[in-house]
């Protein structure tokens, strides 16, 4: 069987301190097609991710986390790959997990994977904050409510994708903050896409990127509003375009 092209991308934003501990744990045969997307750091990552050998692209503004994913998967697509990973560079994510999540798409039983810090149970003794955890588990039990479907977690930097999915998913016209990452989800469930999860460990510490309350705040108000807008789908009550588009 020929082996699948794999692009991975790292969006990020002031990561010196983390990128180069990310780097160095992904498995060798995947760091030939890496592409690091800045999102206006104030700090060395670009100098780092340069010096690595990395695909460089420098927002000259900050566009946020939705908008700096939105560069990535533009600029992977263009190297047609059969799958995208997407990891945060802030080293919170095991890129060891890297071939599993490869595996699982190559098996042709899913088209998208995620790394989930619940599953494995560990969430809180790798140092997820208690105010985190508990929204994570309120947040994705009122996400599952929603969209009929079972998942551990929706809010989760290590993802992988068939090339394909991104290919038939709007992403482009998400919101470029943080809640890009549950539209992106939505868009991947309404199309009936597969999606499997993989047990990923948890890892808080200082030098890991996080956001702050009141985004954490915003993040989850957004949650619930796209939660409401697909329940309204389901019933066939209102389909958003952004969602529901075909």
């Amino acid at each position: 069987m020929k082996r699948k092209k794999v692009v991975i991308v790292l969006p990020a934003y002031n990561a010196e301190k983390t990128l180069l501990k990310t780097y160095r744990d992904i498995p060798y045969q995947y760091r030939k097609n890496i592409i690091l997307v800045d999102d206006s750091s104030a700090d060395k990552t670009v100098k780092i991710a340069k010096k690595l050998g990395l695909k460089v692209f420098v927002h000259k503004k900050n566009l946020g986390y939705g908008g700096n994913q939105k560069t990535c998967y533009k600029n992977a697509l263009k190297l047609n790959p059969d799958i995208i990973i997407m990891i945060h560079p802030d080293y919170q994510y095991d890129p060891k997990l890297i071939p599993a999540l490869v595996a699982m798409i190559e098996s042709g039983n899913y088209d998208v994977v995620l790394g989930s810090r619940i599953l494995g149970g560990g969430a809180l003794r790798g140092g997820m904050p208690l105010y985190k955890y508990i929204s994570n588990r309120f947040l994705t039990f009122f996400e599952n409510l929603c969209t009929g479907i079972k998942l551990s977690e929706y809010h989760t930097g290590l993802r992988a994708y068939k090339a394909e999915v991104l290919k038939n998913v709007n992403f482009q016209k998400n919101s470029n903050d943080f809640v890009f990452d549950n539209q992106i989800l939505l868009q991947i469930i309404a199309k009936n896409y597969r999606i499997g999860e993989i047990s990923c460990p948890t890892k808080y510490f200082k030098e890991a990127s996080s956001i702050n309350f009141l985004r954490s705040l915003k993040y989850g108000t957004g949650c619930i509003y796209w939660s409401i807008i697909y329940f309204l789908g389901r019933l066939k009550i209102y389909h958003h375009p952004l969602i529901f588009r075909h």
